[in-house]
């Protein structure tokens, strides 16, 4: 059994409601092991053998047959959690400054050259994400990532706080 995370992309924003009580409930209509949900943003824990790609795909078919939208659902293991945290090129700036932009797939390598409304952000690549941290908070900033654009960002806190139940569940 390996211990996933799932992200869901866009959820309680914008007017998007879904409860984080019907996730946890299409998760155990999918089968999966011990489903959990942390805070309100789409972020749902479960353990199970299926593959990645068939995690993604039965997640975004029921949550999108549920709520009538199309959602996309990012899919790490608990060990990859642990990697997106590990890895974060801006440890010593505080979480809630630091977002993840997770990705499908790995960045392309120009990606930074085309972000947009730069201001005092820095960004760097990770193996299937993007960080940047922002001096003056997310809520400020003006920053367009291209490449961002069907991902779905947390800040450090919740990504250590995410990984850390993973690793739990593992």
């Amino acid at each position: 059994m390996t211990a996933y995370v799932a992200l869901l992309r866009a959820v309680n924003v914008g007017g998007r409601q879904l409860k984080m009580a019907d996730l946890k409930r299409i998760a155990e209509e999918l089968k999966l092991g011990s489903p959990k949900t942390f805070i309100a943003s789409g972020n749902l824990l479960f353990t199970s053998n299926r593959s990645e790609t068939a995690l993604k795909s039965a997640l975004e078919k029921a949550v999108g047959d549920h709520w009538g939208v199309t959602v996309d659902v990012l899919i790490r293991t608990a060990a990859e959690m642990a990697e997106v945290m590990n890895a974060n090129p801006f440890g010593d700036e505080p979480g809630n400054h630091v977002a993840v932009i997770f990705l499908d797939e790995p960045p392309p390598t120009d990606a930074l050259d085309a972000a947009k409304g730069v201001a005092d952000e820095r960004m760097a690549l990770g193996a299937r994400e993007i960080y940047v941290h922002y001096p003056n908070g997310m809520g400020r900033s003006k920053l367009r990532l291209p490449a961002a654009a069907s991902g779905t960002a947390r800040n450090m806190n919740t990504v250590a706080k995410l990984a850390e139940l993973a690793k739990e569940m593992a």
